[in-house]
This record gives C-alpha cells, sequence and structure tokens, in this order.
C-alpha cells in the first residue's frame, strides 16, 4: 500500500472538515534527504504530503507551541490540530493527554503504519554528496535510495535507526484514523542497558566522562523534546540557580541528569534529542535506563495505553516502598 497516496486521501477529506483548523505533517525538504515538518490549511494542499522512511521528526512537539509561529490562533483559526503520528509519536500524545499537557477533544489524530526510519546521520555519511531532493523507500529487509540520478538498495539493518530494532510494535496507538500497511513486533529487552550497567564503575565514569564532556550545551535536545514542554526550565532558573552555564563536565553531567530523571516514567523513546545532538552523545542510553528501572519497579511503559494515568500521580499498594521514608 502507498502510504503517502492514502495519506493524501485522508489529508483531503481532514482538512475539508469545519472542526479542523490545520493539519501537521511531513513534506519534503529543499535538498539531499531532508524531509521537513508542515502545516497545512487547505484541503489542496494535500498533495505537498508525503511519508517514507526519511519521516524521522516527532511532530507531536509542535502540539504545545499553538501559540508560536505556523500555529498561532491568529493564522489558522480556531478548531481541532491534526497531526501525522508514528507508533513512537503516537505514544506521546497519550503522555501528554495524561499529564494535561494538551486535552484530547482539540487533536485529531492520523496514524500511520511505519516500517522504521532511517537513521539520517548514517545514511548521509554513505551518500555524502546527495544534494537535490533523494528519495528512500523500505521494501521487506531492504532500503531502496535514490539521488543524485542513481539508484542503490541498502540492507534495512545499516541503515535504520536502532530505535526500529526495538520498537515493540510500530502500530500507533488512540488514533483516529489510520493508514495501514505491514505490521511489525519486536522484543525489547534492554540488552543495550545491560551491557553498559555490566560494566565497572570506572568504566561507566569514564563512558559518561567521554560523551557529557563534548556537551556544548546548545539545549538542542530539550528543544526537540515533546515532553519537555515546561513555559520555564527550571534549569534555566538562576534564583535558586540548579545548574551554572559554564560548559564543563560537572554541570553537563547535572544537566542531562536532572533532564533523563524528569523524563523518567514520561520518556516515549523517540529518540529525537539524540537524532539533533550535534556532538553525537548518546541520550538514549541514559532515558533508556530510567525506562528500563520504571518497567521493573512499577511494571510502566510511558504512553502504551491511553486511558493511563501518569506514573507518578497514581498510587497502586502493590508498589515497591523501597525509598519511603
Amino acid at each position: 500500500m502507498d502510504a503517502t497516496k492514502s495519506l493524501r486521501a485522508i489529508a483531503r477529506e481532514v482538512l475539508g472538515r469545519d472542526d479542523i483548523a490545520c493539519l501537521i505533517g511531513y513534506e519534503q525538504g529543499s535538498y539531499g534527504f531532508r524531509v521537513q515538518p508542515c502545516v497545512l490549511t487547505d484541503p489542496d494542499q494535500a498533495d505537498r504530503l508525503i511519508f517514507s522512511p526519511l519521516c524521522v521528526h516527532n511532530l507531536t512537539n509542535y502540539l504545545t507551541l499553538e501559540q508560536i509561529g505556523p500555529l498561532s490562533k491568529t493564522d489558522i483559526g480556531t478548531g481541532k490540530i491534526a497531526v501525522v503520528v508514528k507508533g513512537c509519536d503516537s505514544r506521546t500524545i497519550a503522555v501528554l493527554c495524561a499529564e494535561n499537557g494538551i486535552k484530547r477533544e482539540d487533536v485529531y489524530v492520523i496514524g500511520v503504519h511505519s516500517p522504521g526510519v532511517v537513521d539520517l546521520k548514517k545514511l548521509e555519511k554513505r551518500f555524502p554528496n546527495a544534494v537535490a531532493p533523494a528519495e528512500v523507500s523500505l521494501e521487506g529487509d531492504t532500503f531502496t535510495i535514490t539521488c543524485e540520478g542513481s539508484t542503490t538498495t541498502v540492507p534495512r539493518s545499516e541503515l535504520v535507526n536502532a530505535k526500529c530494532l526495538r520498537c515493540k510494535t510500530n502500530v500507533p496507538v488512540g488514533c483516529d484514523v489510520m493508514v495501514e500497511g505491514p505490521v511489525h513486533s519486536m522484543s525489547d529487552e534492554f540488552a543495550d542497558v545491560a551491557e553498559l550497567e555490566g560494566r565497572s564503575l570506572a568504566e561507566r565514569s569514564g563512558f559518561w566522562h567521554e560523551h557529557l564532556s563534548r556537551c556544548i550545551r546548545c539545549y538542542a535536545c530539550r528543544n526537540t523534546c515533546p515532553l519537555c514542554y515546561c513555559s520555564e526550565c527550571i534549569l534555566d532558573k538562576l534564583r535558586p540557580q540548579f545548574v551554572r552555564r559554564s560548559v564543563d563536565y560537572p554541570e553537563n553531567f547535572l544537566f542531562h541528569a536532572a533532564r533523563a530523571f524528569h523524563l523518567a516514567g514520561r520518556c516515549v523513546e523517540c529518540g529525537e534529542c539524540e537524532r539533533v545532538c550535534p556532538q553525537d552523545i548518546p541520550l538514549m542510553a541514559l532515558n533508556r535506563k530510567l525506562a528500563k528501572d520504571v518497567k521493573e519497579l512499577f511494571d510502566f511503559e510511558a504512553g502504551i495505553d491511553p486511558a493511563q494515568k501518569a506514573l507518578f500521580v497514581s498510587f497502586r499498594p502493590e508498589d515497591p516502598d523501597e525509598g519511603i521514608l
């Protein structure tokens, strides 16, 4: 099934409704392998939409930015915001609704069965000279890449994003309408986390010192995270000042540790923080460590069930009490 064709047909119908203000989706970028978010307000714009393994962004980030830029009510008017989501993206909406960050009735969710997205850094390293808009499709276990007038096939395992290799299901949850496609289910035993946990204290300390010393505190990870939507981040405060502005290992470690704990029981593992990091810091190693602990301690996975309450606003007598003083 052609996901792009089906998505465009759904978009025309959705944008023709009186209760829809706009639709957030993906469109072809201006060069190379770049696909960019777009905000559509008219059914005639539906042909701009695409869906392919290049659609890496988690578009739910825009749902908490309704008064900014192209989502200003002055520009789009009132009504629901329709948004295109992949499996992991849809979990974000479940978490945002559970936290009252957004209201479910204000959003129209269009789910797409994603076969997996590419790791753009790997792709652009392998095809460094792609300037003209390129295309990537996935058939079975093979990516077909068309760029600069030539077509190449590459095994899926060589270019797929790591998060897609451990995705429990590519079927979005809690959607209003769905673009059907192949269903993929993986098992996630947190082998990557266990490997890091198995190292000695000195080795783990060295691992994080090596990576976090490279951090330039650009805050791209925080700004792209759909669950870092506080109007004022506590880590920016000067009175009291929790993290100094100096860019060095101790302060970098404190910033990233605080952000990871803020996402405990909330992170949906969309990997956007790691994708946008200009220093290639393995930020998901922190997030997945806490996801593993939350799963083991509370049998809880963020956003899997749209009806579940947020982890830390619920009480269950059977929860472990070792940390209660």
